[in-house]
């Protein structure tokens, strides 16, 4: 059966999106069969992976409201064994749709039932935000992983989204786990972000990733041409920190 990896965080900019995007290239590198589920209107998982987004006829908006059956949605990416679930403005009018719905938070769960068995990993780019997607992709999903930005603002929203989560659990999902805190943008040679990791260390302990992710200017160069890095370069030091946080999961399970 496969696993269910929700990526969120409060904040924007952390590196959700370039996170979700080279894990998934990752394993499937790694020959596991992967579907990435781009669950932000902003769709930027989808062009990270290459898809125009405004070319394909049906994305995640049309199964959530029941216009579209699972089939209907996937699409092929560049790597054989990576799958996308698209996604593009038009997902932001789900909130307000499913609003008045009956188990208006299960309804992505309910949508990937039938679909743990055809992937080993599944794994859904959130919003930065609380919204009812983010509530739904937390509901579906096994667990969750939280980038960590190396900077004060980013552990001062880790500390909210952590107490939403322990409440979220007990209330919607009692299964869902911490996967992990990944700490990104990384800059080894900056008093700040070293003390931030320090701080995260101290505070979170087993909680956090051994895998840093440093602040890398390829990594940022490969979401503007549509690609993960791991298919750009392989050997640069973001796509082997990707692959060494794909080998760290993996290990773990």
């Amino acid at each position: 059966m496969g696993h269910i990896i929700c990526i969120g965080s409060q904040k924007g900019g952390v590196g959700k999106t370039t996170t979700a995007v080279n894990l998934s290239a990752a394993f499937a590198i790694a020959e596991k069969k992967t579907l990435l589920i781009d669950s932000d209107p902003q769709g930027h998982a989808t062009i990270g992976i290459g898809i125009d987004n405004m070319k394909v006829r049906k994305t995640l908006y049309h199964g959530l409201i029941g216009g579209a059956i699972l089939d209907e949605l996937i699409i092929d990416s560049d790597i054989d064994s990576l799958k996308i679930i698209p996604a593009r403005m038009e997902l932001i009018r789900a909130d307000s749709e499913l609003i008045s719905r009956p188990g208006k938070e299960r309804v992505l769960r309910n949508l990937l039932n039938d679909l743990r068995d055809r992937y080993d990993y599944i794994i859904i780019d959130c919003p930065p935000s609380l919204s009812l997607l983010t509530v739904n992709a937390i509901t579906a999903a096994d667990s969750l992983l939280i980038p960590l930005q190396c900077e004060f603002y980013a552990v001062e929203g880790l500390g909210r989204l952590l107490k939403f989560f322990q409440i979220f659990k007990k209330g919607f999902n009692p299964g869902i786990e911490i996967e992990g805190i990944l700490l990104t943008m990384f800059t080894p040679n900056e008093e700040v972000s070293r003390q931030i990791a320090k701080d995260a260390r101290n505070n979170f302990k087993d909680l956090l990733f051994k895998t840093v992710i440093p602040r890398n200017q390829h990594l940022r160069e490969s979401a503007c041409h549509g690609k993960p890095l791991l298919l750009r370069d392989i050997k640069s030091v973001g796509a082997r920190c990707y692959l060494e946080l794909a080998k760290e999961i993996m290990g773990e399970e």
